[in-house]
């Protein structure tokens, strides 16, 4: 089961609240601000959005 279009639609960036945008395996979320560029875990079909499990990337 994958991340339903109606959640993806809502989430928001936690630190920035930019749109995020899901990656092809749908195993992470990436924030489109490229100040931010905080990466976001999916586990178990959850959006894990604490920035503290974040990662950046470039």
């Amino acid at each position: 089961m994958a991340v339903s279009p109606e959640l993806l639609a809502i989430l928001r960036c936690p630190k920035c609240k930019s749109e995020l945008q899901i990656n092809d395996e749908q195993t992470r979320l990436k924030c489109l601000n490229a100040e931010c560029s905080l990466v976001y875990p999916i586990r178990e079909d959850i959006p894990v959005m604490l920035v503290d499990e974040a990662t950046v990337e470039k």
